[in-house]
């Protein structure tokens, strides 16, 4: 597939996008004098030489038989830098919603729409910046954080326990789609692409049409269509939250082939961030439609 199925991974420079090229390892089998006009070629391979005639017969057989460099030690994003960096946008999400549970409700329910509408600005903004900004990232990271902590809270109040239940069923969702991924039994085919993008159109239209007709009062159930229609006597936002989990589930295994193909393709370090945001907002997506589904479970109890 290509590179970046996940929206937040297009544009970015992830294949080729290499750093200064690697210290030659063995004769005829170096990058050296990449990018270089002619000259400049002809110039680093002269000195190159040169160099190479200065040294003892010892010092080439060493210099040749030392390992190649690491994508860490050149500068290149690595698995754990994206692990580092996801750990760190999670762990502003977590302070984030730590403020709005502490404080008053009045001031949480506040914070919760500071959160969502400037966490939604700021996904935009992330998302078409061509180079990523760890500070945007993680302020991004924490307005989401305000607006979790402050809907965790309110959903809390009417059912008790589906907070805790939706950040297990958070991590057990993720865990498993990883574990998909890493044994190549789910994989984001150009086929399963096509549906992800026809269904997440479907269910962002149903969303907008949603919110349309609870603000505009033209329902008064607390989910809107989610609740207000029924099918075989269960509630329609019960199929609409399980179809949405899956499709959070499936943005994973994007982000996870994006991120894999950024480490082989030697994409600079710096956009490990990129991934980590990447991962953040389908996380963040996930415990939104879980905690959602268990509210409409339990409400419909």
């Amino acid at each position: 597939m290509a590179l970046g199925g996940n929206p937040i991974f297009n544009g970015k420079n992830f294949r080729g996008a290499t750093q200064a090229p690697p210290v030659p390892q063995a004769y005829g089998h170096n990058n050296f004098g990449q990018g270089r006009g002619p000259g400049q070629v002809m110039d680093a391979q002269s000195g190159w030489m040169s160099q190479q005639q200065n040294m003892t017969n010892d010092q080439l057989q060493q210099m040749y038989n030392r390992p190649a460099a690491s994508p860490a030690e050149t500068g290149r994003m690595t698995f754990d830098d994206v692990i580092v960096k996801t750990a760190i946008c999670l762990a502003a999400v977590v302070a984030g919603a730590a403020v709005t549970l502490v404080v008053g409700q009045s001031l949480a329910s506040l914070l919760m729409i500071v959160g969502a509408l400037g966490g939604f600005v700021l996904a935009l903004v992330n998302t078409f910046k061509k180079q990523p900004s760890p500070a945007l990232i993680l302020a991004y990271a924490a307005l989401e954080g305000l607006f979790l902590g402050g809907l965790t809270r309110i959903l809390d109040g009417l059912y008790p326990g589906v907070g805790l239940q939706a950040v297990i069923g958070t991590l057990s969702v993720f865990a498993v789609t990883l574990l998909l991924f890493k044994s190549g039994k789910v994989r984001a085919t150009p086929k399963a692409m096509r549906f992800f993008m026809i269904a997440t159109i479907g269910y962002a239209v149903f969303a907008l049409i949603n919110m349309i007709m609870m603000w505009t009062g033209a329902v008064d159930s607390p989910f809107g269509l989610r609740t207000s229609f029924q099918i075989f006597g269960i509630p329609l936002g019960v199929f609409i939250g399980l179809l949405a989990i899956g499709l959070a589930a499936f943005s994973l295994i994007m982000d996870f082939t994006s991120i894999e193909a950024g480490v082989r393709s030697g994409a600079p370090e710096r956009f490990s961030w990129t991934a980590a945001f990447g991962l953040t907002v389908t996380l963040v997506w996930l415990y939104v439609e879980i905690i959602r589904l268990l509210a409409i479970l339990r409400g419909d109890d």
